[in-house]
This record gives structure tokens, C-alpha cells and sequence, in this order.
């Protein structure tokens, strides 16, 4: 199972929902407006499943599904990689935290973060107001998936095994910091995972 993330993407998500807010009843009818917020978000390391999961998700459910790494590369008009090459890894961040509060705001369906979104502490905050569900993944399965390839920046290092150790040692807590429900997804396939997260969470 392989799947995009914020240190590198396959762009695929299907086009989200602007940013607002939907009425309960009809204009005009004195009703508030219920806010728009997606149904649950999806947060892992590189390999954890994410878009493909989504995918699936929001098949299930009958939603769109979004991917912010693809809202990144088509407001910043050029390929993540290309991004972290040219100007950096501080620019991208500072583009995801702005993509994921936009896309927080304005989707009403499956939601991925990329895998290093969770970093931003302003991230976290926002997303304790979501139903969060984290794909949880063991390093030897993760590095499987991922391929170690060449389109995950923080994975093409001198040495890529002990750099995507690191980064799950250090961004473990911070998943489960902000997780409603916890998925390990390593004896699992794609549709199993999907069809766990829509019964637990009763979708």
C-alpha cells in the first residue's frame, strides 16, 4: 500500500469544496449556518496510506475527497519536490499550514494532511476541533511502501532507513496527540482500512 504525503506527493485528490458555510434550511428561513468541516482527517507518516485510503473513504461515504499536498502544488504551480529544492523546507511548511487551515475550513468530505503537517503546533490546535483518524505504520513496513523514492524530500538522504526512523520517533506523539482514532496499518490492506475507519467511526 503506497500512498502520497507532505514530504513528497502524487497529486490525486478530487477537487474540494470552496471555503463557507452551508445553511440547515433553506435561504432565508432565519436557520443558522452549520459550518463546513470535513467528516474525518487523515494523518500518518510516508507509507502510511493516506490518499489511497481517502480514496476509498470517501467512495464508501459518498464524499470528496482532498489531499492539501495537492492544494500545495496547485497554488505554488510546480511539484513539492521542486519546492523544497528551490526555496526550502520553512516555505513549504509555511504553505501547508496555510493549505490545511484553508481546506479544514472548506471541506465537507475525506481530508489528507501530509505526513509532516502535524509539525505545526498551529496545526494541532486546529485540528483538535476534527475527527482525526491517524494510519499508524512500523518502519520496516513503511519503508516497504514508500520505496525510499526520490519524490519524498526528506527521504533521499545519505541514509533514508535511519531518517524515516527518526521521523516516526519524532512524530509519533504528535499523531497521537491529535488522533481520535488510531489505525495500524501494516497487516491490513487499503480496503480494510477503509472499511475499519467507516464502522468505528459510524459513517
Amino acid at each position: 500500500m503506497t500512498a502520497p504525503d507532505g514530504d513528497g506527493v502524487e497529486s490525486a485528490a478530487a477537487p474540494g469544496v470552496e471555503p463557507g458555510a452551508r445553511p440547515d434550511a433553506e435561504a432565508g428561513s432565519g436557520a443558522p449556518a452549520t459550518p463546513v468541516r470535513p467528516i474525518l482527517v487523515l494523518v500518518g507518516p510516508p507509507g502510511s496510506g493516506k490518499t489511497s485510503v481517502g480514496l476509498i473513504v470517501a467512495r464508501l461515504t459518498g464524499r470528496q475527497f482532498r489531499d492539501t499536498d495537492s492544494d500545495i502544488e496547485s497554488t505554488a504551480g510546480r511539484p513539492i519536490p521542486d519546492i523544497f529544492l528551490t526555496d526550502g523546507e520553512p516555505a513549504f511548511r509555511a504553505l501547508e499550514r496555510a493549505a490545511v487551515a484553508t481546506a479544514l475550513a472548506g471541506h465537507d468530505g475525506v481530508l489528507a494532511l501530509g505526513g509532516g503537517a502535524i509539525l505545526a503546533e498551529p496545526t494541532r490546535d486546529l485540528l483538535r476541533k476534527h475527527t482525526v483518524v491517524f494510519l499508524s505504520v512500523t518502519m520496516p513496513t513503511g519503508v516497504r511502501r514508500t520505496g525510499l523514492a526520490t519524490n519524498r524530500p526528506l527521504l533521499t538522504g545519505v541514509n533514508p532507513r535511519a531518517t524515516y526512523k527518526a521521523l516516526l520517533d519524532a512524530r509519533m506523539p504528535l499523531y497521537q496527540e491529535v488522533a481520535t482514532l488510531e489505525v495500524a496499518t501494516d497487516d491490513l490492506t487499503i480496503a480494510q482500512v477503509a472499511t475499519v475507519i467507516v464502522e468505528e467511526l459510524k459513517l
